[in-house]
């Protein structure tokens, strides 16, 4: 099955996905952080807390860890991740002057990508996140989701990296569906293509997908 085929059955499956970036880069950032290891619910509750604590992001850079953990602490781990928003706070403030990353906006993908993944404890994943939804640049995160509906549908190879995920499902995607593709993935990996019990015999892919395939074959035999 190629991508192209991918793309269009799960948009027939769960419609198109219009494009709307515009969220502020910074928080974009800050909001996947807090996503790592958590509910979208509890992320999304830290952050709003976050913000409502200390009002800007300037106030969050110099506060002291103890106050962001205690405020972003319905977002789990909020030691850990108290620590990493202040370096990258501190960092972006230390190099940019001011806490805006506005300026990647004019850095091609590439440039803007290695801009973030400098930061402290920024991957490919998060840099991609802020490049796609904050940024309007068609660049592809890879999160737990899309990578094993990738591997399960013979996109990528069983043995690919999460990081070489990222590069190898960029080059293969229309920049125009990048959104999309990413979006439908996430849904599909929730609602069917299960980690543990993949809903085959539901699947709107399950006639090209070599893991559904494979199953049908064991179960004939």
């Amino acid at each position: 099955m190629t991508i192209e085929e991918v793309i269009e059955l799960l948009e027939r499956e769960y419609g198109s996905r219009v494009w709307q970036p515009g969220k502020e880069p910074i928080d974009v950032l800050i909001g996947t952080i807090l996503s790592q290891n958590t509910s979208d619910v509890n992320s999304k509750r830290a952050f709003e807390s976050l913000l409502s604590s200390f009002g800007s992001w300037e106030s969050v850079a110099s506060a002291p860890v103890e106050h962001i953990a205690q405020a972003i602490k319905s977002g789990g781990l909020s030691r850990v991740k108290a620590v990493r928003i202040k370096q990258i706070l501190n960092k972006i403030e230390e190099e940019q002057v001011s806490l805006s990353l506005d300026f990647l906006k004019s850095m091609n993908i590439s440039e803007a990508k290695d801009y973030l993944m400098h930061l402290p404890g920024v991957g490919p994943k998060t840099a991609s996140c802020v490049l796609l939804f904050g940024l309007g640049k068609p660049c592809l995160p890879v999160d737990t989701h899309v990578f094993r509906v990738a591997k399960r549908l013979g996109l990528i190879d069983s043995k690919v990296s999460l990081e070489e995920a990222h590069n190898l499902l960029q080059e293969q995607v229309p920049p125009a569906k990048v959104y999309q593709f990413h979006l439908h993935l996430i849904e599909h990996g929730r609602r069917v293509c299960h980690a543990r019990r993949p809903c085959c015999t539901e699947c709107v892919l399950k006639n090209g997908c070599p893991s559904s395939l494979a199953l049908q074959k064991v179960a004939k035999s």
